[in-house]
């Protein structure tokens, strides 16, 4: 199987370089990191033994051309460049595995490829490209896949056993649907309310003002908040607000999961969202997907959602800050 890796920061890197282990034709698009890795190749610091992968270097997709996988691990603020580097690496049987975070990424990717060839994919994984081509693992890794569209094929049962193949546990799912708003859970309070400390907790509450102080001073680490009384009793009301719209358009999500996951992200020590990250760093932040359209969901359910509505506006107003 020939695999293109599209995306190839931390997490298009990581999965990628342990797909090499079960399938020696991977390809990586890459930019900044083109030199660092072709030289050097990808150093995983993984939780089960480092390794080093060397894959197959490219600086436009038209070098790589039509492939058998197509892995996309661009955080959803690039999807604007899909358009242009997809129809290089398709041909009629070409699967499109999207592994974004939120909402509506398997749309837009259809609207290029086709539908029939998408499929949604869900990582729950603690990952973070320390420099060039250096990717640190500290928890998790498993996938959660399934077709955008129809039952289940073949062809997704394959990709799933390469996975497994590799060492990730990769798990398919008939309701790709469900599985996003499962991650949303988790998602919308960890990686918003660590952006959205830099804010103060003043914020939540004062509305007189929208001007805050030094952000990215004082943003909070997943142990930070679970610490909190404050911001853990936020990140539940967040989770519940996020289940009560998932369940209102029909998914089967148990108000159980809440706690499941908390429970979950205590064993991540002070962990660093990839939002939270690319805020420290002044970036756009993916807030489209993981926040707006999640909102925008809400309404159009008609379910009340104070704390995700103000989430957003403060997000919205720290952005790019």
């Amino acid at each position: 199987m020939k695999i293109a890796v599209v995306g190839c920061g931390a997490l298009g890197s990581y999965y990628g370089a342990r797909l090499l282990t079960a399938a020696p034709d991977v390809h990586f698009l890459l930019r900044s990191d083109f030199q660092h890795v072709r030289e050097n190749g990808v150093q995983i610091h993984w939780i089960q033994g480092d390794f080093l992968a060397r894959p197959k270097c490219a600086l436009e997709p038209s070098e790589i051309g039509p492939s058998d996988l197509v892995v996309i691990g661009l955080k959803t603020t690039a999807n604007y460049e899909l358009p242009r580097i997809l129809p290089h690496l398709i041909h009629a049987k070409t699967a499109v595995l999207t592994l974004q975070n939120g909402l509506g990424n398997e749309e837009f990717i259809s609207r290029i490829v086709g539908p029939e060839k998408v499929l949604g994919g869900l990582c729950f994984v603690c990952i973070n490209r320390l420099a060039p081509g250096v990717i640190h693992h500290t928890a998790g890794g498993k996938i959660v896949m399934g077709e955008w569209i129809g039952p289940v094929r073949h062809r997704t049962r394959e990709i799933a056993g390469l996975f497994n193949r590799s060492g990730v546990v990769c798990d398919v799912t008939d309701n790709i649907g469900t599985a996003h708003w499962n991650k949303l859970i988790w998602n919308i309070p960890f990686n918003g309310l660590g952006v959205a400390s830099a804010a103060g907790y003043e914020a939540w509450t004062n509305r007189s003002g929208e001007s805050f102080a030094n952000p990215r001073q004082s943003c909070l680490t997943a142990d930070q908040l679970l610490a909190d009384p404050r911001w853990l009793a936020l990140a539940r009301a967040l989770m519940k607000e996020v289940i009560e719209i998932a369940r209102r358009l029909g998914h089967s999500i148990s108000h159980e999961q809440a706690e499941v996951h908390i429970q979950r992200t205590y064993g991540m020590g002070a962990y660093k969202s990839s939002t939270l990250i690319d805020f420290e760093l002044g970036r756009e932040l993916e807030l489209e997907s993981i926040f707006y359209l999640p909102l925008m969901e809400a309404k159009k359910a008609g379910v009340e959602v104070p704390n995700l509505e103000r989430l957003c506006q403060i997000l919205g107003r720290l952005n790019l800050r």
